[in-house]
């Protein structure tokens, strides 16, 4: 029996390193993207290893098709097949729309929402031929009701949305799932970074759970969301304790 094996975007902390920790310990083959975080990816192999589980790491760009393309081609060679796409690669930027530069927002875009895009169609043609397939996209409640001060950043996460319903239409025929995980303030660095601890304290107030959700949390939400029937796509599921 072949080993399941992922391919998990932004996997060197928050978000992404739950996920490949937790698809580990279920036995999947994991490999898993950083940009520039190297020390972080590496922390993520060892911790993965410890557990005699199979990690593999790769420095790359998720906004450029040719990074991605390298790093997709080298685990066909290596594993044969790409059972599980998980996008959770993303940046943020607070501030008025109109205070930011064509460069800055294009970036963000190409980051937040171009990787999907890059990352789908290099795994989709492997999972059409194996009819059989997994595509998780970890997007934001921004995306389905706009966050003030996060413009673009929204209008990624609402097109991750959109494509993440097309894409499930598309795909449905081969038995491939695809959805996406909308979270609301899940306690990240990324977070911690653009977010003062007295901000943070007032968003845990207007949120029902009265918490932010801890980042193996959003995990275990996304263990359940692979584990269930094919039948299961196009959802854009909020993991927001009540937010929204």
């Amino acid at each position: 029996m072949k080993a399941t094996t992922a391919l998990i975007t932004g996997g060197s902390r928050g978000i992404g390193r739950a996920l490949a920790l937790r698809l580990a310990r279920e036995g999947y083959l994991v490999a898993v993207t950083a940009d520039r975080d190297e020390t972080g990816l590496l922390s993520v192999q060892e911790e993965i290893r410890a557990m005699h589980g199979n990690c593999l790491t790769f420095l790359a760009d998720v906004s450029s098709y040719t990074d991605m393309k390298e790093v997709t081609d080298n685990l066909l060679v290596s594993w044969g097949h790409i059972d599980v796409l998980i996008n959770n690669a993303g940046i943020a930027s607070l501030g008025l729309f109109t205070d930011m530069t064509p460069e800055e927002y294009e970036h963000l875009v190409s980051v937040n929402l171009l990787s999907v895009l890059h990352c789908c169609h290099l795994a989709v043609p492997g999972m059409v031929s194996a009819k059989s397939g997994r595509i998780l996209n970890i997007s934001s409640i921004w995306g389905i009701c706009g966050a003030s001060c996060e413009a673009v950043y929204s209008a990624c996460k609402g097109g991750i949305n959109s494509f993440t319903r097309a894409l499930a239409k598309e795909l449905a025929p081969c038995g491939i799932a695809v959805n996406a995980l909308a979270c609301g303030v899940i306690d990240t660095e990324m977070n911690r970074a653009h977010l003062s601890s007295e901000e943070l304290a007032e968003l845990e107030e207007t949120i029902p759970a009265g918490r932010m959700a801890a980042a193996a949390e959003v995990a275990d939400a996304a263990w359940q969301l692979l584990q269930s029937p094919s039948y299961l796509t196009g959802q854009v599921i909020a993991f927001d304790g009540g937010f929204i």
